[in-house]
Parts: C-alpha cells; structure tokens; sequence
C-alpha cells in the first residue's frame, strides 16, 4: 500500500493508521490542524489520530483481520439462517403430533421484536437489513450515544419492544491504556451506554421480559452488566465487529420463550467470539400460535353506512 499525505479538507475519507500495521480501514469523522476522530468502518471502534499517521485508501483494506471477520459475518449469518429453518421443523414435528389433522406450516410466528439505538447510521442500515433477512421484526433510530438514554425515556413505552439494542462506537482512551480499565473515565462512550441501560431497566426491570445488548468496540463489559446488561461488549477490550450486537438480538428473538438462550451458542453466532461479547443467561422471546390467519395488512376497512 503506497503512503499518500493526508488531505486536511477531506472529511469522510476512507483511511489506515499507519502505526497499527493498516489493519482497520476508518472514516475520518472530524479533525483539527494535527488530530482526526476516525471510526471504524466494520468495526464499532472510535479513536482519535495524528494526521501524520493517517494513510489514505480507496476502499476498505483486505487485511487478515478484516478479512477473518468477513468470512466469520457469512458463517453467522449461514448459522443463524440454519437456527430459523431448523426452528420451523421443531414447530411443524411439535404441531403435527399434538393435532393430528394438521397439514402444512398451519401456525403463525411472534418473534421477539427489537429496538435498535445505534449511533453510526451506516451501520444502523447494516444491521436493519440484516434483521430483515432474518425476518427479525425492527425499530432502528439512529441516535448520538451521549443522547441515548433520554431518547429511550421515550421510545421505549412507545415501541414497547421485547428486545433492545443499544450501541454505536466505543473504545480506551489512549491516554488511560495502561491505567484503570474498570473506571468508566477510561473510555469513550461506555458511560453514555450505562446511563442508556439504566434507563431501560427502570422502564422494565425483568430480564426475561426485556433482553438488553449493549456495548461498541472495548467497552466496560462489566459496568454494562451490573447496570441491567443481559448482553454486552467487550469482556476482553477487543474490536467487535458491526454486525455482532445484531446476530445476537436476532438469536434471542427466535429463541422461543420456553427456553433459555445458550450464552455458548449465542457467541458462536458472533464474529468477535467470547473475547468480544458475554453474558447472563436469559429466557427467549418468540412464540407461536394457531390457528395460522391472513396477514391483516391486506385487509381492507369499509367505512361503516352509519
């Protein structure tokens, strides 16, 4: 890769840092004369750079890093796809036997539904197009981290979802590396997603009735937690991928209601793995129902003569 000088007027300029070997492709979001903010482009990671060490590209690098996490994206999203078509049988095989007279798919489906607040609008379309190849029912927004728990004070009763996802960019404040990782000054969004979780809980306090994921690249896995968290990032300070929180709000909602999410094989459905997310076990949020009916969106209302 040739080394070209930093254009200063150019923001959303696809680039490298040149002292971390070109591994993440970013896009500069803001700079001053020496500094740029950068955020990932498939990683939820935001950093701040010196332009000197900034190497501009024309598209986003194949490194290996990059490179493992596509090829991890398409597993998950080949497993998750199995997860549904292998769900269907179950529900089929269970309803057969229970009515005899019951001949093809007679039942209908209730996934869990989820709210996503995400504070990249590239990635909130990633991951709203990914929910609806999952057939994952979703309200997406697309909300500035330090905003998100006032702006859930009001979607939360309005959506009344089952499942919400809370995340953006996140990562260590460079000048706190080598200090105190538990302390939520060390980085950059972690306390906005606290604060947005513990707004959650005090809408619902049932684990099991509302399934939170929350978190970005590096963030304090362990405050997400104790704030209400069933879900959250990163046990290990690690890169997560864009796409991560989303494989697992679509396991918990076409995980039935009756059963329990197997935190193991929700992380294998996540390209980061257990470094990259962790946590509690928590009941699922889909169910069926019978008998099966027309999709009411179709249906016409006459107007009453009256």
């Amino acid at each position: 890769m040739s080394l070209e000088v930093m254009d200063l007027t150019n923001l959303g300029d696809l680039v490298v840092r040149k002292s971390y070997g070109g591994d993440v492709t970013f896009r500069v979001e803001s700079m001053t004369r020496s500094q740029a903010i950068i955020k990932g482009t498939e990683f939820r990671l935001l950093a701040d750079a010196p332009l000197m060490d900034l190497v501009k590209v024309d598209r986003p690098v194949t490194s290996e890093k990059s490179q493992r996490a596509r090829v991890k994206a398409t597993e998950s999203l080949e497993r998750l796809q199995q997860d549904q078509k292998d769900q269907d049988e179950r529900n089929q095989a269970e309803l057969m036997h229970g009515l005899h007279s019951l001949s093809g798919p007679a039942y209908f489906e209730v996934p869990g539904k989820v709210l996503h607040l995400d504070g990249d609008p590239a990635y909130l379309k990633k991951s709203l197009d990914l929910y609806e190849r999952l057939r994952v029912p979703a309200d997406g927004y697309y909300v500035q981290e330090p905003a998100m728990a006032d702006a859930l004070r009001s979607l939360l009763p309005r959506v009344q979802p089952d499942i919400l996802v809370i995340t953006g960019h996140d990562g260590v404040l460079k000048s706190m590396i080598n200090h105190d990782l538990y302390n939520l000054n060390s980085y950059k969004n972690s306390r906005s997603f606290v604060e947005a979780v513990q707004v959650a809980r005090q809408y619902e306090r049932g684990f099991d009735a509302l399934t939170i994921v929350a978190g970005a690249c590096q963030s304090h896995f362990e405050a997400l937690l104790q704030a209400g968290a069933n879900f959250a990032s990163s046990p290990a300070r690690i890169l997560i991928h864009a796409l991560d929180p989303v494989y697992v709000a679509a396991k918990a909602s076409f995980t039935p209601v009756r059963s329990t999410i197997h935190i193991t094989d929700v992380l294998n459905h996540t390209i980061s793995g257990i470094q990259g997310v962790g946590g509690i076990e928590t009941r699922g949020s889909y169910r069926i129902g019978l008998p099966r009916f027309r999709d009411l969106s179709t249906l016409k209302v006459v107007p009453s003569a009256n």
